[in-house]
Parts: C-alpha cells; structure tokens; sequence
C-alpha cells in the first residue's frame, strides 16, 4: 500500500472541523441538502432497517426558535439549515419495504428475504423502547459522519450539537411517539477558522491481544 500520498478521503477528513461561526447571508438550496442526505444514506445501519429520519430547518423565524431550543448556540440561526438527525424506534416495521427492495434491486434472493423479516418481526419487537433507542443512536452516529463527511466535500461547513433540549424540540416539531430527536448538524460556509484539536495518543486508547 503506497502511503506516500493522502487520498482525497484523507483529505477531506483532515479538512473537516466543527465551525460554529457561519456567513448568514449564504444560503445552500433544498436540492443541495437534499443529495447530500440522500448520499450519506449509504451508511450502514442496524439490519438494514435505516432507522434514521431527517427534519431540515431552514426558516429563519423557526431557526430563531429553535436557537432557544438548543442553549442559544448562535451557530443554528446564522448557519444556512439545521438538519436535525432523528430516530425511528419502531424502525422495525418497514422491514418488507426494506427487503423486497432489496430483492427487486438484486442484493438478495427471495428466501434469503422472507428469513431476514422473519428474523427481524421476531426479535425487535419484543426488546424494550430504550434497546431499540439505542440502536438508532447508533445508527444516526454512522449517518451523521458520513453526511458531515460528504458536506465537507461539497465545499460546506458543519457542527453536531447535541446540547438542546429533546423533550422541547419534540413538542416544537410534533414528533410522534416513535420517533426521537438524537443530534442537530448545523451546515453552511464557515465565516471564521475552526479551532483545532488535539487527540489522545494511540497507546492510551489502542490495545491489541
């Protein structure tokens, strides 16, 4: 393996900081928003069950609300959107559409399909709402770098935001019972240098057996 030279992966990894101070006056177009979500569902998640659900914020009053929301952190009215990561934690019950697309689109065999729900209808029901919330927490973790990743590529700036108050913005947004609020992603172009940040070495974090 040649590691003389960083590919444009690395690149963008080693580009990508949290901004949180942001031009106002910029703007990225619902289209933008759009490919770059739909790109960064390629991520992986539990059985394939995608449980992670988007609500994009781009209304400026709304935002301003939303500010009060989340601690007053300045970077949700002032960067471009907010996309808020969301959990479906009854993510279980699109598990037919999940895998006869998968069959239609030649991932799997039909057998392999009807096994793979019959798995999933046995188990995640039958696990309590806090397991099926941890799953989608991990789930929206796996989403959330690859879309913060993906940004970065396409030339914009991101932050997760993680301190708001869920039980409100639930309340705000209406969300249904199943679905919880799990991180806020402010995105747009950067008005001033992100801090960097150091890391741990890897002998403190990193052992093998």
């Amino acid at each position: 393996m040649n590691t003389t030279t960083k590919s444009d992966l690395y690149s963008v990894m080693e580009a990508r900081k949290s901004v949180r101070v942001y031009d106002p006056a910029f703007t990225i177009s619902k289209e933008e928003i759009e490919g770059i979500i739909k790109e960064a569902t390629t991520a992986p998640s539990s059985s394939n069950l995608q449980a992670w659900r988007f609500l994009v914020i781009q209304d400026q009053e709304v935002k301003k609300e939303l500010r009060a929301i989340a601690n007053n952190q300045e970077q949700v009215e002032t960067s471009s959107a907010v996309i808020a990561v969301l959990g479906d934690i009854e993510m279980y019950k699109k598990v037919e559409q999940i895998y006869t697309q998968n069959v239609a689109e030649g991932h799997m065999p039909e057998a392999s399909k009807d096994a793979m729900i019959a798995s999933t209808n046995r188990l995640y029901p039958n696990v309590s709402d806090e397991v099926r919330k941890n799953i989608a927490n991990f789930d929206a973790g796996l989403i959330s770098m690859q879309l913060m990743l993906i940004a970065k590529e396409k030339g914009f700036d991101t932050v997760t935001m993680g301190g708001f108050d869920k039980e409100k913005f639930s309340q705000r947004f209406e969300l249904p019972s199943n679905v919880v609020p799990i991180v806020l992603i402010a995105i747009g172009k950067g008005a001033a240098p992100a801090y960097g940040s150091s890391r741990l070495p890897l002998e403190d974090i990193l052992s093998f057996i």
